[in-house]
């Protein structure tokens, strides 16, 4: 059944505003960390993260990996440095769609251990491999500059040109 007062339709920087100022910003984002770590956080924490889609998983489908995605990825909406440990935690989440999101979070709030961001340049999943190379231009050092390299030779085009673009953006801002 759904909360008649979270709005599901509505895009998910408007949810995240109302869930901040029902449940306060600290607050808020302890309840998406825990989402993050795989904890049930409250159907109406997973509606304003979700929407729609978490509609569909409160009524029975399968949950899958969405509530952790779904805890990562309002990150990029709201934060606080107490949510770092469980993002980090999230890049060796065992679906790669969270590692991806955690790595978007890592490279928006410019987190971090830039070893542990490197090692996932290796990644199975290429989508992963570009999100590491995209979080290691925006927080990684002058030693990133080698790892993205070799993601030049990528075998996913994709990966190729986030690697591209990475490293443009890695020379930049070390030059700046």
């Amino acid at each position: 059944m759904t909360n008649t007062d979270i709005p599901i339709d509505e895009p998910l920087g408007a949810r995240i505003d109302l869930a901040v100022a029902r449940f306060g910003e600290a607050s808020f984002v302890t309840k998406v960390t825990g989402l993050l770590d795989g904890r049930n956080e409250g159907d109406d924490v997973l509606l304003y993260v979700g929407g729609r889609h978490a509609q569909g998983v409160l009524d029975g489908a399968p949950a899958l990996y969405w509530p952790e995605l779904w805890g990562a990825r309002a990150l990029l909406h709201v934060w606080n440095d107490s949510a770092e440990p469980a993002v980090l935690r999230g890049t060796t989440n065992r679906a790669w769609r969270v590692r991806e999101m955690c790595l978007k979070v890592v490279a928006e709030r410019r987190i971090g251990d830039e070893s542990q961001i490197a090692r996932l340049t290796t990644d199975e999943n290429p989508r992963v491999r570009a999100a590491a190379a995209r979080a290691l231009a925006e927080m990684g050092r002058a030693a990133s500059e080698e790892t993205i390299e070799r993601l030049l030779r990528d075998p996913q085009k994709d990966v190729r040109r986030a690697a591209g673009e990475s490293l443009a953006a890695l020379r930049t801002r070390l030059s700046s």
